[in-house]
């Protein structure tokens, strides 16, 4: 019976722990390029930089989501679990995203619950010769 309960008490710790990493969110493509300023739009789309070249319509998207942790220097893979995938568009190519979910450590994944993203940067005007 005590074995039972630690077991219990083990596999609901298992679960119920959350895992929370914060780092640039961004297509898997351009973390492993260290593209963290002009990351292209279609790597979140079909996947590679001028892969719109070769994508045809009903085409299955490639669009694999990373997120570059600066402190460790490493890329996790990141999968919507229970998020709606547009939501997550909201933190696309910005600094200091947190994803909140599930890890993987064999896959070295992110399953992600939710997230949280930084207000994004002011608007400002430029004033000068064109």
């Amino acid at each position: 019976m005590k074995y039972l309960l630690t077991l219990i008490f083990l596999l609901g710790s298992l679960f119920a722990s959350e895992f929370e990493k914060k780092g640039f969110f961004t297509s898997k493509w351009c973390a492993e390029r260290g593209y963290f300023r002009d990351c292209p739009l279609e790597t979140f789309s079909c996947g590679y930089k001028g892969c719109f070249l070769d994508y045809e319509i009903g085409d299955k998207t490639n669009d694999k989501l990373a997120l570059y942790v600066h402190d460790e220097g490493k890329i996790y893979s990141v999968v919507p679990d229970g998020l709606p995938r547009y939501e997550l568009d909201e933190a696309v190519n910005r600094n200091e995203v947190s994803i909140i979910g599930h890890y993987d450590k064999e896959s070295n994944t992110i399953f992600a619950k939710e997230y949280k993203a930084p207000p994004p940067p002011a608007k400002s005007f430029f004033k000068g010769c064109l």
